[in-house]
């Protein structure tokens, strides 16, 4: 089994932290963490850094990158480099291996439709290579959740 997040924050952060330094071998998945707005105050955004420092260590910590889009000033920008920065974050802390797609869709509606979120985080992994891409969109997936394989069309991942 593995535990999903949600709605991410500085104290569900430092939990998290906390839980995996209690309970190593469980597996986490941590939702939606695109869509946190970094908080105003020097220490708490300091604090968060470092405990997601801390959690990209944890090799049975997974981030899904859902809830991408966000408003600024009353509009969703979506252009795709607008978020870059959230994203190479992510890359640079969790790498190509345990990053994973989440649309949140029907949530991700009230941001923008499904083809822009998509477009958004396809074009983002595509400049990363397409090992990258089909880590991002399956492959991770299969690791984070343990999925079992139960129809002969569903694709498997390789040995080695």
């Amino acid at each position: 089994m593995a535990l999903d997040t949600a709605n991410p924050n500085p104290a569900l952060i430092a939990a998290v932290v906390r839980l995996t330094e209690q309970v190593p071998g469980l597996r986490v998945v941590m939702d939606h963490l695109p869509q946190m707005e970094p908080s105003e105050e020097s220490q708490t955004r300091t604090l968060v850094r470092l405990n997601l420092q801390e959690l990209g260590k944890r090799s049975q910590v997974y981030v899904k990158v859902s809830e991408v889009l966000r408003r600024v000033s009353g509009q969703v920008p979506h252009a795709t480099n607008f978020y870059r920065d959230r994203r190479d974050e992510l890359w640079e802390l969790f790498g190509p291996d345990r990053l994973m797609f989440g649309s949140d869709w029907p949530n991700s509606d009230t941001w923008g439709t499904y083809p822009q979120v998509l477009k958004i985080v396809h074009e983002y992994f595509l400049s990363k290579g397409r090992a990258a891409t089909e880590k991002f969109f399956w492959k991770n997936s299969i690791t984070a959740y343990r999925w079992m394989k139960r129809e002969k069309s569903q694709p498997q991942l390789l040995p080695g």
